[in-house]
């Protein structure tokens, strides 16, 4: 995308002018749907994600009563759902290039309600892992497909910046409906109930999506790169287990540092296969881009941040001050309503200020609101954490939204699913690592000081030093004094790794803002261009027509 295109190209003197194109309908895209009603469509499919990636936060501590995983397999069944999708986004995303999105789209839908009943119906934690598991494959091949799908049916930047604001305001609404739905669920039955919200939203969404959804596809030059494939999902996941497991009591084991490496040289050996191959997986020279390449570090460091710091603060408002998940839900509520004005004045802010303000100061922003929020302690402050998460949610939006549409922007059309998948990669394999991180720092700080609390055993200070909701159940079981006190210590010392986390997250979002100046810092708009195989979503401009926008 280079230079603004404002006019079309001058006739040369001598030169008869060219017959004008037919005329399509405005607007439209397959069987002369509205590109808008498209928009819909796939909104709808991102509610259905995004619904599921938050909806478990609120039932954690309902799963590790019913459940009784492990520390380990707690963190699994939490973390399980983004480390297979951040794996096999790249597979599915290109899949979709080559054999269609929307029948990629539409598998996705399918797999995700399956995956959902079997979730909900699960006995053991090594069910409910399981299912999860299919849940992140579902979702791996329902996010790239509603990106490349947008990408297409919206070839003019400036509505398509439009569009990617309000598929992010309809992200920031299925954060917010996760909490709330889940907390009010779990007021009447049991957590699994949790999961069957997603059934409904298949069966609406599956029949819709196949009649208005306009079918594309990408470069079908040469054969699809199996092997390669393969090669990123299993590398992706090594790197993202090995990082998980750095959160664990062995991080330096071999189970840790093995898949780490395995997942590393697997990556470095995709890079290299990818640049030997006439017609790559991912096109590496599109990744190479400076917009294209910062947008997605940005993404990663902005999810890096700020996942495992939501699933903190909500285990936060339930075990420290007592709230129940549904008022838990209704807490984080601001943070979503934040988010989901700045998805829609996203495209104003974009125009006005472009990407590297917009981008740079949404890290700012968040930086600044996570450092507010350092209030929280053993007492509430309802006031001053609604001011710290509004600012959190405005804050993270922008950034999101400014990294997002400058990665698509930068993207040709016929690469849209792969680039789609690199996008929506980091930001899963940003929210993984980023509850592995933070997890990892917030239980440095907290089990030191539960380990050794005077008066109560050691065996029993070691169990508590697994999480804040174990420590309840050990001083339950002890009670009298020593139970008291290990209660106690185990409060300042979750509040104490609290406010470690959020030290940590300020300086990752700093180190964002500093990444974002390597980002244009004006809107460049070229003239809408359509894919090999795509179902042209308007009329394109004519020769001597400037393009819509």
């Amino acid at each position: 995308m280079s230079g603004t295109t404002t006019a079309g190209p001058r006739r040369p003197v001598g030169v008869p002018r060219q017959r004008p194109r037919p005329r399509r309908a405005e607007g439209r895209a397959a069987g002369g749907v509205s590109r808008w009603t498209v928009l819909v469509v796939l909104c709808v499919s991102l509610l259905l994600v995004a619904v599921d990636a938050t909806v478990l936060h609120v039932a954690v501590p309902a799963v590790s009563e019913d459940l009784r995983p492990g520390a380990i397999q707690l963190l699994w069944i939490v973390d399980v759902y983004p480390l297979v999708c951040a794996s096999l986004l790249i597979l599915f995303g290109t899949l979709g290039d080559r054999v269609g999105r929307r029948r990629v789209l539409l598998l996705g839908y399918g797999l995700f309600g399956l995956a959902s009943a079997l979730a909900a119906l699960a006995t053991v934690p090594e069910v409910l892992i399981a299912a999860r598991a299919l849940l992140g494959v579902g979702g791996a091949m329902i996010m790239p497909a509603t990106l490349s799908i947008l990408r297409q049916v919206f070839p003019d930047r400036r509505e398509r910046a439009v569009a990617i604001g309000v598929w992010s305001a309809v992200a920031a609404v299925g954060a917010a409906l996760g909490p709330l739905v889940g907390g009010l669920l779990l007021q009447h039955f049991w957590w699994g109930s949790v999961f069957l919200i997603n059934i409904p939203l298949m069966l609406v969404t599956l029949p819709v999506g196949r009649l208005l959804l306009p079918e594309s596809t990408g470069d079908r030059n040469g054969p699809w790169d199996v092997l390669g494939a393969l090669m990123a999902a299993f590398g992706l996941f090594g790197l993202v287990y090995g990082v998980k497991r750095v959160g664990s009591a062995e991080p330096l084991s071999l189970s840790t540092v093995v898949p780490a490496a395995l997942g590393a040289a697997l990556l470095v050996l995709f890079v290299r296969r990818q640049r030997r191959r006439r017609h790559p997986l991912v096109d590496l020279a599109m990744v190479a881009r400076p917009a294209f390449g910062t947008s997605v570090g940005c993404i990663v460091l902005a999810l890096l941040a700020l996942v495992g710091l939501e699933l903190i603060a909500a285990q936060y408002l339930q075990l420290v001050l007592g709230l129940t998940p549904l008022e838990t839900g209704l807490r984080l509520l601001p943070l979503t309503l934040a988010a989901m004005a700045a998805g829609l004045s996203g495209s104003r802010v974009l125009q006005r200020f472009g990407p590297r303000a917009m981008v740079c100061g949404g890290f700012v922003l968040t930086a600044m609101a996570v450092l507010s929020l350092t209030v929280m302690g053993h007492d509430d402050r309802p006031v001053a954490l609604t001011l710290g998460f509004l600012l959190l949610g405005f804050g993270l939006e922008t950034t999101l939204f400014g990294a997002y549409e400058s990665m698509l922007s930068e993207a040709p059309a016929e690469s849209a699913g792969g680039a789609a998948a690199i996008g929506e990669t980091s930001y899963q394999l940003g929210a993984g690592i980023g509850i592995a991180l933070l997890g990892s720092v917030m239980n440095a700080a907290y089990a030191p000081a539960v380990e050794a609390v005077p008066g109560v055993p050691s065996a029993a200070g070691r169990a508590a030093s697994h999480s804040l909701g174990e420590a309840y159940d050990v001083a339950d079981r002890l009670g009298g004094p020593a139970g008291a006190a290990l209660r106690a210590a185990a409060r300042d010392a979750f509040v104490h790794g609290l406010h470690t986390a959020l030290a940590v997250s300020a300086g990752l979002l700093l180190l964002g803002a500093l990444a974002a100046l390597r980002l244009p810092r004006g809107l460049e708009c070229a003239a809408p261009e359509v894919a090999p195989g795509a179902v042209p979503a308007g009329r394109g401009p004519g020769p001597d027509e400037a393009p819509a926008g």
